[in-house]
């Protein structure tokens, strides 16, 4: 990083810049350890409190790295009053910290949690430096929607949240911390055996109809999008006749800042996520969310590629689907013995493409965008706001990439110790830094591709090879487009995008 005598002035929303700290290998550690993937027997007895303080300590040094490599607040800079995230952040204010809680387990490694889901010590660290530029005066809700059959409380407990939150009340800062979904499911064999109502966001939800200026606006997809659940009509509702509306956390609507907190990791339907995508979790109902069109790319679909035996196991679900449809008695039943012999006809979705999860993918991204959008620009009374870029609601990012997940992401990766803190103010911007560095071309990343080209309701008003990228480790820095691709790293895509994102020469 070029250093110089004017700090430069951060812009919000409308700053290219994104900043990036490389955690630094420790001689005796092994790179699994030293980034924070840790087994019952590496600490003995006081595991978990050593465990915690160690790693936090080097989480807060390294987002002060990578907030410093901004030269943010540099009058103070290594001082006690140094206050990086002070004009970003304002007293008085509150802050929805939006970290991803989606599950609280792996499905083939029981500390695989810890490259699924945001490292508390970066969430700790994210809030210390907020608290710092509340001055004392204002509050953080620390909130998320996880996956509906995940426990809440079970990956609170992982991440040591609800002790964070005491602190923070001991010493007498307003802090909460929300699950937002308004339901939980039990599953069993695969399939929802139970529907447990919850207390949901205490802000309760708006509802917030983007109409035209929907990335889903003539996509023609209306009537076949597929949501969350096996009841299609849902989605369909919300999404047809010219409307596209979305049921937002009300916590999210009124905050004055959203400070999301993404796991940098692969995805099957995205491609990667990181902060357009991590805004899923400030929806109110999942069902709400088209996840892809039902049918193949000659239909106008995009559950998958032509050609890969989509007729036959179509017919088979979707008349099974109408079966457990109209038998609510018989319905938990059906499904488990129709997932079972679908999985022996057809086989696991991480083999075979299917459900959207390829880069064929023309729903997903715009579902994401169009939440973005909502929380951008949305109001209190469900109503649109006009203008440019310069009038959206500020969305600061911040990627834990210190233990990343590629290849089956993002509930069943493998481990990626990137040793990575990367930090913007501009969500698209930090999503193609975060790409890039993943050894991904951002140009073949539907979500971070089209996330600079919308015309209603703008994200960014740039392209993507503009961003610049600030660091103190020498090689990343610069326009995005002049990072030397032998300086980043090579993840594993998902199946589904495999030889399709991967930039050419890495």
């Amino acid at each position: 990083m070029v250093e110089s005598d004017e700090a430069p002035t951060l812009l919000m929303n409308e700053d290219k810049r994104v900043a990036v700290a490389r955690m630094k290998p420790v001689p005796g550690c092994s790179p699994s350890f030293e980034a924070g993937i840790y087994s019952a027997n590496d600490w003995g007895r006081d595991a978990p409190a050593a465990r915690a303080m160690y790693e936090y300590e080097k989480v807060f040094d390294l987002l002060g790295e990578c907030l410093d490599s901004l030269s943010l607040d540099r009058p103070n800079r290594g001082t006690s009053r140094w206050n990086p995230l002070g004009g970003l952040v304002n007293p008085g204010e509150t802050v929805l910290v939006k970290p991803n809680l989606v599950k609280e387990s792996h499905p083939r490694d029981p500390d695989g949690w810890q490259y699924v889901l945001t490292s508390g010590s970066v969430i700790r660290a994210a809030c210390e430096y907020i608290y710092r530029a509340l001055e004392g005066r204002g509050r953080i809700i620390i909130a998320d929607a996880p996956q509906t059959d995940s426990s809440f409380s079970t990956v609170a407990s992982l991440l040591q949240l609800p002790e964070l939150v005491s602190s923070f009340r001991r010493r007498g800062y307003l802090c909460d911390l929300f699950d937002l979904r308004r339901e939980e499911w039990r599953i069993r064999e695969g399939v929802i055996v139970e529907r447990i109502k919850l207390p949901g966001d205490p802000s309760g939800y708006v509802a917030i109809d983007l109409q035209t200026k929907s990335e889903l606006f003539r996509h023609g997809g209306s009537g076949r999008y597929y949501g969350a659940d096996y009841d299609h009509v849902e989605v369909n509702r919300h999404h047809s006749q010219g409307r596209h509306e979305y049921l937002v956390a009300g916590s999210a609507v009124i905050a004055d800042v959203v400070f999301s907190v993404p796991k940098l990791k692969t995805h099957k339907k995205a491609g990667v996520t990181v902060g357009l995508k991590n805004l899923v979790g400030v929806n109110g109902d999942k069902n709400w969310l088209p996840h892809h069109t039902e049918g193949s790319p000659s239909n106008g679909g995009d559950e998958r590629p032509d050609g890969v035996g989509l007729g036959f196991e179509r017919r088979v679900v979707s008349s099974l689907r109408d079966v457990i449809m109209r038998s609510p008695l018989l319905r938990d039943g059906a499904h488990r013995v129709a997932r079972k012999v679908g999985l022996a006809l057809f086989g696991a979705s991480d083999q075979i493409i299917r459900s959207g999860n390829w880069f064929g993918n023309d729903t997903i991204w715009r579902m994401c965008l169009d939440l973005n959008k909502a929380i951008s620009y949305g109001n209190a009374d469900g109503s649109v706001r006009q203008g440019q870029l310069s009038a959206a609601k500020r969305h600061y990012v911040l990627v834990d990439g210190i233990v990343a997940g590629q290849g089956s992401g993002p509930m069943n990766p493998d481990p990626f110790p990137s040793g990575l803190l990367i930090f913007g103010t501009n969500v698209p911007s930090v999503d193609a830094v975060s790409a890039f560095l993943m050894g991904f071309d951002p140009e073949r990343i539907p979500i971070i591709r089209q996330a600079f080209k919308c015309n209603e309701l703008p994200l960014a008003n740039w392209d993507w090879p503009d961003v610049e990228v600030v660091s103190h480790f020498a090689p990343w820095n610069g326009k995005l487009k002049t990072i030397d691709n032998s300086s980043t790293f090579r993840f594993a895509p998902h199946n589904g995008w495999k030889h399709h994102i991967e930039r050419v020469g890495r």
